[in-house]
Protein backbone atom coordinates (compact mmCIF):
# COMPACT_ATOMS: atom_id res chain seq x y z
CA UNK A 1 0.00 0.00 0.00
CA UNK A 2 1.36 3.37 -0.79
CA UNK A 3 1.08 6.57 1.06
CA UNK A 4 2.13 10.14 0.93
CA UNK A 5 1.57 12.95 2.73
CA UNK A 6 1.25 17.04 1.06
CA UNK A 7 3.06 19.61 1.91
CA UNK A 8 0.96 22.94 2.23
CA UNK A 9 2.04 25.94 -0.05
CA UNK A 10 3.86 28.62 1.37
CA UNK A 11 0.89 31.26 1.61
CA UNK A 12 1.61 34.15 -0.66
CA UNK A 13 1.00 37.97 -1.14
CA UNK A 14 0.11 40.31 -4.40
CA UNK A 15 3.58 41.81 -3.94
CA UNK A 16 5.37 38.33 -3.53
CA UNK A 17 3.16 37.33 -6.93
CA UNK A 18 3.69 40.12 -8.97
CA UNK A 19 7.33 39.60 -8.18
CA UNK A 20 7.37 36.11 -8.94
CA UNK A 21 6.06 37.30 -12.43
CA UNK A 22 8.56 40.08 -12.97
CA UNK A 23 5.79 42.68 -12.01
CA UNK A 24 7.19 46.22 -10.25
CA UNK A 25 4.40 47.42 -7.95
CA UNK A 26 6.31 50.08 -7.73
CA UNK A 27 4.90 51.43 -11.37
CA UNK A 28 2.49 54.13 -12.25
CA UNK A 29 -1.18 53.82 -11.85
CA UNK A 30 -1.42 53.29 -15.57
CA UNK A 31 0.67 49.90 -15.45
CA UNK A 32 -1.97 49.17 -12.40
CA UNK A 33 -4.79 46.87 -14.75
CA UNK A 34 -1.81 45.12 -16.40
CA UNK A 35 -0.48 43.99 -13.18
CA UNK A 36 -4.07 43.06 -11.63
CA UNK A 37 -4.19 40.97 -15.23
CA UNK A 38 -0.85 39.00 -14.59
CA UNK A 39 -1.98 38.20 -11.08
CA UNK A 40 -5.35 37.23 -11.82
CA UNK A 41 -3.76 34.70 -14.41
CA UNK A 42 -1.10 33.87 -11.47
CA UNK A 43 -4.63 32.60 -9.79
CA UNK A 44 -5.38 30.50 -12.87
CA UNK A 45 -3.20 27.88 -10.93
CA UNK A 46 -1.39 27.42 -14.34
CA UNK A 47 1.51 29.31 -12.96
CA UNK A 48 1.09 28.39 -9.51
CA UNK A 49 5.01 26.64 -9.16
CA UNK A 50 6.72 29.76 -10.85
CA UNK A 51 6.02 31.20 -7.60
CA UNK A 52 9.54 29.36 -6.47
CA UNK A 53 12.73 30.53 -7.45
CA UNK A 54 14.49 27.33 -7.99
CA UNK A 55 11.57 26.32 -10.32
CA UNK A 56 11.82 29.20 -12.57
CA UNK A 57 15.55 28.90 -12.79
CA UNK A 58 15.17 25.09 -13.49
CA UNK A 59 11.84 25.91 -15.84
CA UNK A 60 13.93 28.66 -18.06
CA UNK A 61 16.72 26.24 -18.22
CA UNK A 62 14.52 24.01 -19.53
CA UNK A 63 13.43 26.07 -22.09
CA UNK A 64 16.87 26.32 -23.90
CA UNK A 65 17.60 22.46 -23.19
CA UNK A 66 14.35 21.58 -24.72
CA UNK A 67 14.70 23.67 -28.27
CA UNK A 68 18.08 21.76 -28.64
CA UNK A 69 16.75 18.28 -27.74
CA UNK A 70 13.25 18.58 -30.25
CA UNK A 71 16.30 19.80 -32.82
CA UNK A 72 18.40 17.00 -32.62
CA UNK A 73 15.29 14.86 -33.50
CA UNK A 74 15.52 16.24 -36.45
CA UNK A 75 19.38 17.06 -37.70
CA UNK A 76 20.38 13.61 -36.29
CA UNK A 77 18.16 11.55 -38.11
CA UNK A 78 18.16 13.68 -40.77
CA UNK A 79 22.38 13.74 -40.93
CA UNK A 80 22.19 9.84 -40.53
CA UNK A 81 20.50 9.28 -43.27
CA UNK A 82 21.82 11.19 -45.65
CA UNK A 83 25.27 9.83 -45.20
CA UNK A 84 23.82 6.22 -45.36
CA UNK A 85 20.33 6.07 -46.92
CA UNK A 86 19.43 3.64 -44.27
CA UNK A 87 16.10 3.38 -42.32
CA UNK A 88 18.34 0.41 -40.04
CA UNK A 89 20.68 3.09 -39.45
CA UNK A 90 17.79 5.72 -38.13
CA UNK A 91 17.40 3.06 -35.86
CA UNK A 92 20.55 2.10 -34.69
CA UNK A 93 22.10 5.29 -33.89
CA UNK A 94 19.31 5.69 -31.46
CA UNK A 95 20.06 2.06 -30.28
CA UNK A 96 23.53 2.62 -29.34
CA UNK A 97 22.35 5.07 -26.79
CA UNK A 98 20.77 2.54 -24.88
CA UNK A 99 23.93 1.15 -23.73
CA UNK A 100 24.89 4.06 -21.29
CA UNK A 101 21.08 4.38 -20.08
CA UNK A 102 21.15 0.35 -19.50
CA UNK A 103 24.42 0.57 -17.74
CA UNK A 104 24.87 3.79 -15.97
CA UNK A 105 21.12 4.60 -14.85
CA UNK A 106 21.02 3.18 -11.49
CA UNK A 107 24.64 4.81 -10.73
CA UNK A 108 23.19 7.95 -12.20
CA UNK A 109 19.99 7.86 -9.52
CA UNK A 110 22.22 6.91 -6.36
CA UNK A 111 24.49 9.75 -6.58
CA UNK A 112 21.72 11.93 -7.61
CA UNK A 113 20.53 11.21 -4.07
CA UNK A 114 23.55 11.16 -2.55
CA UNK A 115 25.40 14.27 -4.31
CA UNK A 116 24.87 17.66 -5.97
CA UNK A 117 22.14 17.64 -8.64
CA UNK A 118 22.49 20.41 -9.96
CA UNK A 119 26.21 20.37 -10.64
CA UNK A 120 25.11 16.86 -12.68
CA UNK A 121 22.82 19.21 -14.34
CA UNK A 122 25.40 22.01 -14.92
CA UNK A 123 28.56 19.37 -16.08
CA UNK A 124 26.00 17.75 -18.49
CA UNK A 125 24.72 20.87 -20.35
CA UNK A 126 28.63 22.27 -20.77
CA UNK A 127 29.46 18.33 -22.54
CA UNK A 128 26.31 18.39 -24.68
CA UNK A 129 27.09 21.86 -26.08
CA UNK A 130 30.52 21.26 -26.95
CA UNK A 131 29.89 17.57 -28.62
CA UNK A 132 27.15 19.58 -30.74
CA UNK A 133 29.64 21.84 -31.46
CA UNK A 134 32.08 19.32 -32.51
CA UNK A 135 29.48 17.80 -35.00
CA UNK A 136 28.68 21.04 -36.93
CA UNK A 137 32.40 21.69 -37.31
CA UNK A 138 32.87 18.37 -38.50
CA UNK A 139 29.90 19.16 -41.24
CA UNK A 140 31.18 22.32 -42.14
CA UNK A 141 35.21 20.77 -43.10
CA UNK A 142 33.41 18.11 -44.53
CA UNK A 143 34.80 15.31 -42.28
CA UNK A 144 31.47 13.80 -41.12
CA UNK A 145 31.44 9.97 -41.42
CA UNK A 146 28.83 8.19 -39.75
CA UNK A 147 30.61 6.66 -37.02
CA UNK A 148 31.53 10.72 -36.04
CA UNK A 149 27.20 10.47 -35.61
CA UNK A 150 27.39 7.17 -33.39
CA UNK A 151 30.44 8.06 -31.32
CA UNK A 152 28.74 11.46 -30.23
CA UNK A 153 25.37 9.91 -29.58
CA UNK A 154 26.86 7.38 -27.48
CA UNK A 155 28.66 10.32 -25.49
CA UNK A 156 25.46 12.53 -25.06
CA UNK A 157 23.75 9.32 -23.97
CA UNK A 158 26.23 9.49 -21.19
CA UNK A 159 25.79 12.86 -19.81
CA UNK A 160 21.64 12.64 -20.78
CA UNK A 161 21.87 9.64 -18.22
CA UNK A 162 23.03 11.52 -15.29
CA UNK A 163 21.85 14.74 -15.90
CA UNK A 164 18.02 13.11 -16.34
CA UNK A 165 17.04 12.27 -12.56
CA UNK A 166 18.65 15.19 -11.29
CA UNK A 167 16.89 17.84 -13.19
CA UNK A 168 13.63 15.84 -12.56
CA UNK A 169 14.15 15.09 -9.10
CA UNK A 170 15.41 19.00 -8.53
CA UNK A 171 11.75 19.62 -9.70
CA UNK A 172 9.82 17.71 -6.83
CA UNK A 173 12.79 19.47 -4.14
CA UNK A 174 11.80 23.20 -5.49
CA UNK A 175 7.97 23.03 -5.07
CA UNK A 176 5.47 21.66 -2.48
CA UNK A 177 4.01 18.05 -3.32
CA UNK A 178 0.83 19.47 -3.94
CA UNK A 179 2.22 21.82 -6.68
CA UNK A 180 4.08 18.79 -8.48
CA UNK A 181 1.57 17.98 -11.40
CA UNK A 182 1.54 21.84 -11.97
CA UNK A 183 5.25 21.71 -12.15
CA UNK A 184 5.62 18.64 -14.10
CA UNK A 185 2.80 20.36 -16.25
CA UNK A 186 4.66 23.33 -16.69
CA UNK A 187 8.30 21.54 -17.79
CA UNK A 188 5.92 19.63 -19.78
CA UNK A 189 4.65 22.87 -21.61
CA UNK A 190 8.31 24.14 -21.95
CA UNK A 191 8.92 20.72 -23.50
CA UNK A 192 6.29 20.73 -25.83
CA UNK A 193 6.35 24.30 -27.13
CA UNK A 194 9.77 23.44 -28.15
CA UNK A 195 8.56 20.10 -29.50
CA UNK A 196 6.72 22.69 -31.53
CA UNK A 197 9.41 25.47 -32.25
CA UNK A 198 12.49 23.22 -32.42
CA UNK A 199 11.79 20.77 -35.03
CA UNK A 200 10.40 23.79 -37.85
CA UNK A 201 13.43 25.71 -36.77
CA UNK A 202 15.58 22.15 -37.51
CA UNK A 203 14.20 22.14 -41.04
CA UNK A 204 14.49 25.61 -41.77
CA UNK A 205 18.32 26.07 -40.73
CA UNK A 206 18.81 22.37 -42.41
CA UNK A 207 17.35 23.91 -45.56
CA UNK A 208 19.34 27.11 -45.04
CA UNK A 209 22.96 26.15 -44.21
CA UNK A 210 22.49 22.25 -43.69
CA UNK A 211 22.82 19.92 -40.69
CA UNK A 212 25.79 21.97 -39.45
CA UNK A 213 23.61 25.57 -38.81
CA UNK A 214 21.24 23.20 -37.14
CA UNK A 215 23.88 21.72 -34.92
CA UNK A 216 25.33 24.84 -34.15
CA UNK A 217 22.22 26.48 -33.66
CA UNK A 218 21.56 23.30 -30.42
CA UNK A 219 25.09 24.11 -29.34
CA UNK A 220 24.16 27.49 -28.54
CA UNK A 221 21.24 26.52 -26.81
CA UNK A 222 22.71 24.48 -24.34
CA UNK A 223 25.21 27.03 -23.59
CA UNK A 224 22.02 29.52 -23.03
CA UNK A 225 20.57 26.84 -20.39
CA UNK A 226 23.79 26.79 -18.38
CA UNK A 227 23.45 30.36 -17.95
CA UNK A 228 19.92 29.62 -15.63
CA UNK A 229 21.58 26.51 -14.26
CA UNK A 230 24.70 28.17 -12.43
CA UNK A 231 22.22 30.30 -10.43
CA UNK A 232 20.36 27.63 -8.93
CA UNK A 233 21.90 27.56 -5.06
CA UNK A 234 24.69 25.36 -5.01
CA UNK A 235 24.08 24.13 -1.28
CA UNK A 236 20.65 22.59 -1.94
CA UNK A 237 21.35 18.78 -2.26
CA UNK A 238 19.00 15.73 -1.70
CA UNK A 239 17.67 15.17 2.10
CA UNK A 240 20.09 11.58 1.29
CA UNK A 241 22.78 13.26 1.23
CA UNK A 242 23.15 13.70 4.85
CA UNK A 243 22.48 10.13 5.38
CA UNK A 244 24.53 9.51 2.82
CA UNK A 245 27.49 11.06 4.31
CA UNK A 246 27.10 10.08 7.58
CA UNK A 247 29.90 7.74 7.58
CA UNK A 248 28.71 6.49 4.40
CA UNK A 249 27.45 3.17 5.72
CA UNK A 250 24.96 2.59 3.06
CA UNK A 251 27.19 1.55 -0.03
CA UNK A 252 26.17 2.82 -4.05
CA UNK A 253 25.09 -1.16 -4.26
CA UNK A 254 22.70 -1.35 -1.69
CA UNK A 255 21.31 2.27 -2.34
CA UNK A 256 20.61 0.70 -5.80
CA UNK A 257 18.58 -2.17 -4.62
CA UNK A 258 16.82 -0.29 -2.31
CA UNK A 259 15.35 1.85 -5.01
CA UNK A 260 14.42 -0.77 -7.38
CA UNK A 261 13.20 -2.64 -4.28
CA UNK A 262 10.98 0.48 -3.26
CA UNK A 263 9.83 1.14 -7.15
CA UNK A 264 8.38 -2.33 -7.41
CA UNK A 265 6.77 -2.63 -3.72
CA UNK A 266 5.15 0.75 -4.21
CA UNK A 267 1.92 -0.19 -6.63
CA UNK A 268 1.24 3.73 -8.40
CA UNK A 269 5.59 4.13 -9.29
CA UNK A 270 4.97 0.12 -10.55
CA UNK A 271 2.24 0.93 -12.58
CA UNK A 272 3.50 3.97 -14.07
CA UNK A 273 6.50 2.21 -14.93
CA UNK A 274 5.10 -0.50 -17.04
CA UNK A 275 2.58 2.00 -18.94
CA UNK A 276 5.74 3.79 -19.93
CA UNK A 277 7.53 0.70 -20.26
CA UNK A 278 4.82 -0.73 -23.51
CA UNK A 279 4.40 2.08 -24.63
CA UNK A 280 8.16 2.61 -25.25
CA UNK A 281 8.47 -0.40 -26.96
CA UNK A 282 5.68 -0.23 -29.10
CA UNK A 283 3.98 2.75 -29.79
CA UNK A 284 6.53 5.48 -29.42
CA UNK A 285 9.26 4.01 -31.53
CA UNK A 286 7.14 5.10 -34.67
CA UNK A 287 9.23 8.57 -34.34
CA UNK A 288 12.81 6.60 -35.48
CA UNK A 289 10.60 6.16 -38.92
CA UNK A 290 9.80 9.61 -39.34
CA UNK A 291 12.35 10.77 -41.98
CA UNK A 292 11.41 7.64 -44.27
CA UNK A 293 7.37 8.69 -43.92
CA UNK A 294 8.55 12.03 -44.65
CA UNK A 295 10.60 11.51 -47.69
CA UNK A 296 9.63 8.48 -49.21
CA UNK A 297 5.57 8.20 -48.33
CA UNK A 298 4.71 12.24 -47.86
CA UNK A 299 7.71 13.53 -50.01
CA UNK A 300 7.70 16.40 -48.15
CA UNK A 301 11.21 16.36 -47.22
CA UNK A 302 13.08 17.63 -44.03
CA UNK A 303 11.07 20.68 -43.58
CA UNK A 304 7.95 18.45 -44.03
CA UNK A 305 9.25 16.24 -40.88
CA UNK A 306 10.20 19.37 -39.04
CA UNK A 307 6.21 19.95 -39.77
CA UNK A 308 5.16 16.86 -38.41
CA UNK A 309 7.02 17.54 -35.19
CA UNK A 310 5.25 20.66 -34.51
CA UNK A 311 2.05 19.54 -35.43
CA UNK A 312 2.72 16.41 -32.88
CA UNK A 313 4.32 19.14 -30.45
CA UNK A 314 1.10 21.65 -30.37
CA UNK A 315 -1.03 18.71 -29.74
CA UNK A 316 0.95 18.09 -26.59
CA UNK A 317 0.86 21.78 -25.76
CA UNK A 318 -2.49 22.09 -25.34
CA UNK A 319 -2.51 18.36 -23.49
CA UNK A 320 0.03 20.00 -21.15
CA UNK A 321 -1.57 23.63 -20.70
CA UNK A 322 -4.58 20.86 -19.54
CA UNK A 323 -2.50 18.73 -16.68
CA UNK A 324 -0.84 21.89 -15.48
CA UNK A 325 -4.18 23.62 -15.10
CA UNK A 326 -6.25 20.59 -13.57
CA UNK A 327 -3.35 19.45 -11.36
CA UNK A 328 -4.27 16.70 -9.02
CA UNK A 329 -7.63 16.62 -9.81
CA UNK A 330 -7.45 14.52 -12.62
CA UNK A 331 -7.61 10.57 -12.25
CA UNK A 332 -4.09 9.92 -14.14
CA UNK A 333 -3.52 6.08 -14.10
CA UNK A 334 -6.70 5.85 -15.41
CA UNK A 335 -5.91 8.93 -18.34
CA UNK A 336 -1.94 7.32 -19.00
CA UNK A 337 -4.21 3.82 -19.72
CA UNK A 338 -7.05 5.21 -22.38
CA UNK A 339 -4.19 7.64 -23.43
CA UNK A 340 -1.33 5.19 -24.25
CA UNK A 341 -4.34 2.45 -25.89
CA UNK A 342 -5.60 5.52 -28.07
CA UNK A 343 -2.06 6.48 -29.05
CA UNK A 344 -1.67 3.04 -30.47
CA UNK A 345 -4.83 3.56 -32.79
CA UNK A 346 -4.12 6.96 -33.83
CA UNK A 347 -0.45 5.82 -34.68
CA UNK A 348 -2.03 2.86 -37.39
CA UNK A 349 -4.26 5.67 -39.06
CA UNK A 350 -0.71 7.71 -39.18
CA UNK A 351 0.75 4.69 -41.01
CA UNK A 352 -2.05 3.99 -43.55
CA UNK A 353 -2.73 7.82 -44.74
CA UNK A 354 -0.97 9.12 -47.76
CA UNK A 355 -1.67 12.68 -47.66
CA UNK A 356 0.38 15.58 -45.70
CA UNK A 357 -2.77 17.13 -44.47
CA UNK A 358 -3.99 14.44 -43.03
CA UNK A 359 -0.82 12.99 -41.48
CA UNK A 360 -0.37 16.63 -39.85
CA UNK A 361 -3.77 16.43 -38.05
CA UNK A 362 -3.26 13.18 -36.95
CA UNK A 363 0.36 13.78 -35.60
CA UNK A 364 -1.24 16.92 -33.62
CA UNK A 365 -3.57 14.25 -31.65
CA UNK A 366 -0.66 12.29 -31.69
CA UNK A 367 0.71 15.06 -29.21
CA UNK A 368 -1.75 14.82 -27.08
CA UNK A 369 -2.15 12.02 -25.94
CA UNK A 370 1.57 11.41 -26.02
CA UNK A 371 1.74 13.62 -22.79
CA UNK A 372 -0.38 11.38 -20.95
CA UNK A 373 2.11 8.60 -21.74
CA UNK A 374 4.88 10.84 -20.14
CA UNK A 375 3.96 13.91 -18.06
CA UNK A 376 1.53 12.10 -16.08
CA UNK A 377 3.93 9.19 -15.51
CA UNK A 378 6.40 11.46 -14.37
CA UNK A 379 3.89 13.13 -12.07
CA UNK A 380 3.19 10.23 -10.62
CA UNK A 381 6.14 8.83 -9.67
CA UNK A 382 7.76 11.73 -8.15
CA UNK A 383 4.41 12.45 -5.93
CA UNK A 384 4.46 8.50 -4.35
CA UNK A 385 8.46 9.04 -4.10
CA UNK A 386 10.02 10.49 -0.87
CA UNK A 387 12.66 12.55 -1.70
CA UNK A 388 14.92 10.32 -0.67
CA UNK A 389 13.93 7.98 -2.87
CA UNK A 390 13.03 10.43 -5.59
CA UNK A 391 16.34 10.45 -7.86
CA UNK A 392 16.26 6.40 -7.86
CA UNK A 393 13.14 6.14 -8.93
CA UNK A 394 13.08 8.77 -11.96
CA UNK A 395 16.35 7.29 -13.37
CA UNK A 396 14.29 4.10 -13.46
CA UNK A 397 12.03 5.66 -15.41
CA UNK A 398 14.19 7.57 -17.83
CA UNK A 399 15.68 3.74 -18.19
CA UNK A 400 12.41 3.35 -20.36
CA UNK A 401 14.32 4.83 -22.75
CA UNK A 402 16.57 1.68 -23.20
CA UNK A 403 12.99 0.14 -24.44
CA UNK A 404 12.31 3.06 -26.43
CA UNK A 405 15.90 2.42 -27.74
CA UNK A 406 15.44 -1.08 -28.08
CA UNK A 407 11.89 -0.73 -29.78
CA UNK A 408 14.10 2.44 -32.39
CA UNK A 409 16.27 -1.35 -33.45
CA UNK A 410 13.10 -3.15 -33.35
CA UNK A 411 10.76 -0.94 -35.57
CA UNK A 412 13.91 0.05 -37.55
CA UNK A 413 14.49 -4.05 -38.43
CA UNK A 414 11.23 -4.93 -39.22
CA UNK A 415 10.44 -1.70 -41.54
CA UNK A 416 12.97 -3.03 -43.64
CA UNK A 417 11.45 -6.44 -43.95
CA UNK A 418 7.42 -5.04 -44.35
CA UNK A 419 7.79 -1.34 -44.77
CA UNK A 420 7.63 1.45 -42.33
CA UNK A 421 3.40 1.77 -42.63
CA UNK A 422 3.13 -1.85 -41.86
CA UNK A 423 6.03 -1.87 -39.36
CA UNK A 424 4.69 1.13 -37.39
CA UNK A 425 0.60 -0.38 -37.23
CA UNK A 426 1.66 -3.85 -36.28
CA UNK A 427 4.02 -2.45 -33.04
CA UNK A 428 1.20 0.26 -32.38
CA UNK A 429 -1.82 -2.61 -32.51
CA UNK A 430 0.39 -4.62 -29.63
CA UNK A 431 1.16 -1.28 -27.64
CA UNK A 432 -3.12 -0.78 -26.99
CA UNK A 433 -3.49 -4.20 -26.35
CA UNK A 434 -0.88 -3.79 -23.75
CA UNK A 435 -2.35 -1.43 -21.98
CA UNK A 436 -5.66 -3.01 -21.80
CA UNK A 437 -3.89 -6.12 -20.00
CA UNK A 438 -2.64 -3.82 -17.73
CA UNK A 439 -6.20 -2.66 -17.20
CA UNK A 440 -7.33 -6.19 -16.00
CA UNK A 441 -3.89 -6.79 -14.68
CA UNK A 442 -4.05 -4.21 -11.86
CA UNK A 443 -7.41 -3.49 -10.97
CA UNK A 444 -5.88 -1.56 -7.90
CA UNK A 445 -3.84 0.51 -9.86
CA UNK A 446 -7.15 2.12 -11.78
CA UNK A 447 -8.03 3.81 -8.13
CA UNK A 448 -4.57 6.12 -8.32
CA UNK A 449 -4.90 9.70 -9.01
Amino acid sequence: MWSTSLRSPTPTTDKEESEALGVDETTDAASKPTSRSLRGLRRLRILDALGHREFRLIWYGQIFSSMATWMDQVARGWLIYELTDSAFQLGLVRGVQAIPILLLSPLAGSTADRYSRKMQVLVAQLVDGLLYGVIAVLIITGEIQPWHVYVTAFGMSIVWTFQQPSRAAMVGDAVPLNQLTNAVGLNSIVFNVARSAGPALAGFLIALFGTAGAYAAQAGFYLLATVWTVQLRSGQQSQARSKADSGHTESLRRNIIEGWKFSWRNEAVRASLLIVVFASLFIIPFMTLLPVFARDILKVGAHGQGLLLSAMGIGALCSSVFIASCGDRLPRINLMLAGVALYGLVIVAFAASLWFELSLVLMGVVGIVHVTSHALAQTVIQTYSPSEFRGRTMAIFHMTHVVLLVGGILIGALSSIVGAPWAAASMSIAGTLSMIGIYVALPRARLIR
